[in-house]
């Protein structure tokens, strides 16, 4: 079993949960997790329990990552080869609205972000219990001089992306500054299958903690509240985080 330390209000941090289980399924031939307070537990469904974190996260972090469109270098999908064998496209989605959760646009190169918020889960200071709350500068693995911004999934980042809150433009001065890569790069494969539930509101959604082991296809129904059971719910917004109101950013959730 492995265990790793969440902020559930976090959407950022909960959806990359969403996103270790499914690859752990993948990667284990079954896996099934739950939350547990502050924490995010997964294991196998079957065979041996002598899976640990750090494996896991060491075949995660060297996974191949393909672009399956290579004429579209900003929207592409993406392909996680072996052992994981997943396609990531879901910000394509217009018919169950993955394409509302897309926070990247304009000259955000999402296989490059996807490479670079990847690369970091090879160094060992990544596979802990804390590995969300591990920060740093990303740099791009093709280009190691290079630093990559991240996504913007995690919340920490979102709160204070907008130039009123900082007090200049950080985007037109193309500064870079801490991301959370693990928080970045799960939670980009956990939108796959795991959706928060809309709101009335524009751009606002919701989702649920459960606390039942669940295999993933289980899991994905708890999340967006459709199983009809006792759950801890939080509510977020997909926020603009630039005066063009294109690029978007995850906020910190309330509790429901």
């Amino acid at each position: 079993m492995i265990q790793v330390r969440v902020q559930p209000a976090n959407p950022g941090q909960f959806f990359a949960c969403c996103g270790l289980l499914e690859l752990a399924d993948r990667l284990w031939a079954g896996a099934e997790g739950w939350f547990e307070e502050s924490s995010f537990h997964a294991r196998p469904l079957t065979g041996s329990s002598g899976q640990t974190l750090e494996g896991t996260l060491a075949a995660i972090g060297t996974a191949s990552l393909h672009q399956v469109d290579p004429d579209d270098d900003y929207s592409s999908p993406i392909q996680i080869a072996a052992p994981f064998g997943l396609d990531l496209d879901w910000w394509k989605d217009t018919r169950a609205g993955g394409d509302r959760l897309k926070v990247w646009a304009g000259s955000m190169r999402s296989v490059r972000i996807a490479r670079a918020m990847q690369s970091a889960l090879r160094n060992p200071d990544f596979q802990t219990e804390a590995l969300f709350d591990a920060g740093t500068v990303v740099y791009d693995p093709a280009e190691p001089d290079k630093k990559v911004e991240p996504f913007y999934f995690d919340s920490r980042r979102g709160c204070s992306a907008q130039s009123v809150d900082v007090g200049f433009s950080a985007d037109a001065l193309q500064m870079t500054s801490q991301a959370f890569p693990a928080v970045e790069f799960l939670c980009l494969v956990g939108l796959q299958r795991f959706r928060p539930r809309p709101t009335g509101q524009p751009r606002v959604f919701e989702y649920f903690c459960w606390s039942v082991p669940y295999p993933p296809a289980i899991a994905a129904a708890a999340a967006c509240g459709a199983m009809g059971l006792p759950a801890h719910g939080f509510r977020f917004e997909n926020g603009f985080r630039t005066d063009q109101r294109k690029h978007k950013a995850f906020l910190s959730a309330t509790p429901i």
